[in-house]
């Protein structure tokens, strides 16, 4: 009896800081991320602010239920029932930092396809760095506007009349928020970005092998080629993301019950927000030029070389070298 009384105290223990360590470890490998792709050398790839940009909503994502679930179960704080203004951003946050950081992964995949498959189109058209940073915005704003009724609609007091108290309600008077904005939260975050991921990925590696067929492309293209990282991405994306909004969006009310609810609900959503700082690792196995650059900023080497950076302003398409 003991024994599974010190098993729980640990497992209550370790799912009460792992989001802290998180919070703190995700938010300090994003920045280094973010900060190594501003580096010199990336600087001219317009490519890139697709990589600054999720690392950014990487963090964002971090500061949502993720943190919420440390305050609660540390200090039964909930930010969520704090204020109508915290209800509302925070709500709103965990929506919409999830499906902007999964469309950039979308467009990034798009972004690669048309580089291998169109490259007149690519070096015309999408390779500049405003197109991309357009691409980025409109995204971005898109979401937002989807998600924007949270901001109006949701969040608001009522009075308990059982207790006598004023209580915080984070749905709304005008419609059931919960759970019909978790399932188009399944759709716009977890099945739509994985199936268009799996397709262009898919196609990438299709054009991928017809180049290779031919010499002369290939040598041609040959500091363009995509590596495993995106591959690595979709999956890792379908395994730690989409199990979590899935017992989310059709069995919470199931798991009502259950001893176990917790504890299940805790470790698929650590699962999940884990993904979300697992970009740094990812580049680090994948992307030697990543790696280079993240040891010169470990060995405070801030210096440049100009004829290397030359060489890369002339690029039109990102060069990710693999291991």
């Amino acid at each position: 009896m003991n024994n599974m009384t010190d098993d729980k105290h640990l497992l209550d223990e370790f799912f009460t800081y792992y989001p802290l360590v998180l919070v703190i470890g995700g938010t300090l490998l994003n920045l280094l991320t973010f900060l190594i792709f501003c580096r010199p050398i990336f600087q001219n790839r317009p490519t890139m602010h697709y990589f600054r940009a999720m690392a950014v909503f990487d963090i964002l994502m971090l500061y949502g239920w993720n943190l919420d679930h440390f305050l609660t179960s540390k200090y039964d704080y909930d930010l969520e029932h704090y204020s109508i203004s915290t209800c509302k951003l925070f709500t709103f946050l965990n929506y919409f930092a999830a499906e902007t950081s999964a469309w950039l992964r979308v467009c990034t995949c798009v972004d690669r396809l048309i580089a291998l498959s169109s490259l007149n189109l690519y070096r015309t058209k999408i390779n500049s760095h405003k197109t991309v940073l357009i691409i980025i915005f409109s995204t971005v704003l898109i979401i937002f506007l989807i998600d924007a009724h949270i901001l109006i609609f949701t969040c608001y007091k009522t009075w308990d009349s059982v207790n006598n108290l004023t209580i915080l309600k984070t749905g709304s008077t005008f419609y059931a928020l919960n759970p019909m904005w978790d399932y188009v939260n399944l759709v716009l975050y977890n099945c739509i970005p994985f199936l268009l991921m799996s397709g262009f990925n898919s196609s990438i590696i299709y054009h991928l092998f017809q180049m290779k067929r031919t010499s002369m492309v290939q040598s041609k293209i040959q500091h363009r080629q995509i590596t495993i990282t995106l591959v690595i991405y979709t999956l890792l994306f379908s395994i730690m993301t989409i199990p979590g909004t899935i017992a989310y969006a059709f069995f919470l009310p199931k798991l009502e019950n259950k001893v176990y609810r917790d504890w299940l609900l805790h470790l698929l959503d650590s699962i999940l927000y884990t993904y979300h700082i697992s970009s740094f690792f990812l580049y680090l196995i994948t992307f030697k030029e990543f790696r280079q650059e993240l040891i010169k900023i470990i060995k405070c080497d801030f210096t440049t070389n100009d004829n290397l950076a030359d060489k890369h302003k002339s690029r039109t398409v990102i060069s990710m070298t693999t291991k």
